[in-house]
């Protein structure tokens, strides 16, 4: 591709959700795969106030889950953070969030919203679903042992499903102006919450070392998290 091609392509930029309770490798390695993949400008994780479907679950103080994403990003310069959940009270939807990054970006920006399989499984649960799906692509990526489905959400969404399962190159070229739905099993990586929470308390340094980043194995032994919490 020419500079001039380059520089005529518009900005591709990716939303990444979640708690982050902590950023773990499961996590990287979906921001470096997607990144590298759709070629991805800037690719933007954005910790969660409150997780809406976790509301029952005790969360670390988003100061914690914060420094834990820097820590865990810093190195890697398409790989940022944006804050507006955390500064915004309230719960917050993401077809709010989804909002907010189309109107800061405009109309010529390529955006793309990361979820994975279970949550694609249940998206005509989320508020105002169709709506969301207008403001931008989805990338909806796999985990070891669970089978997506190419099927869509509901006929009105199949015309929009772009499979890329298997496929090792993605060129981006669609129709301008309309928003596709991506599966794709580029990340075949599965790391939880829980395996990490068990590696603490159990004193498993090593364990923890492979399932977060060293930077943020410190600050975890650092600060004792996740000492005196369990996982549902």
């Amino acid at each position: 591709m020419s500079v001039l091609q380059k520089m005529e392509q518009p900005k591709r930029i990716a939303i990444y959700g979640g708690t982050f309770d902590p950023v773990h490798s499961g996590h990287l390695e979906i921001a470096r795969s997607v990144t590298r993949f759709f070629g991805i400008d800037e690719f933007l994780f954005v910790p969660a106030m409150v997780a809406p479907h976790k509301l029952d679950r005790e969360v670390l103080p988003a100061l914690h889950r914060y420094a834990m994403l820097a820590l865990a990003t810093r190195a890697e310069s398409r790989l940022c953070i944006s804050t507006f959940e955390l500064d915004s009270p309230g719960r917050r939807y993401t077809v709010d969030t989804l909002f907010h990054f189309r109107s800061r970006f405009g109309e010529s920006a390529d955006l793309f919203f990361v979820m994975g399989a279970d949550s694609w499984a249940e998206i005509t649960t989320w508020r105002e679903w169709r709506r969301l799906m207008t403001l931008a692509n989805l990338i909806v990526v796999t985990r070891p042992g669970y089978e997506i489905s190419a099927a869509p959400a509901t006929a009105e969404t199949a015309a929009s499903i772009v499979d890329l399962r298997g496929v090792t190159e993605f060129s981006g070229a669609r129709e301008p102006g309309s928003q596709k739905v991506f599966l794709s099993d580029a990340v075949m990586i599965d790391v939880s919450a829980t395996d990490i929470r068990r590696a603490v308390s159990e004193n498993d340094n090593e364990k923890l070392t492979r399932l977060v980043p060293l930077e943020v194995a410190e600050y975890i032994r650092k600060y004792r998290l996740y000492r005196n919490t369990t996982d549902a």
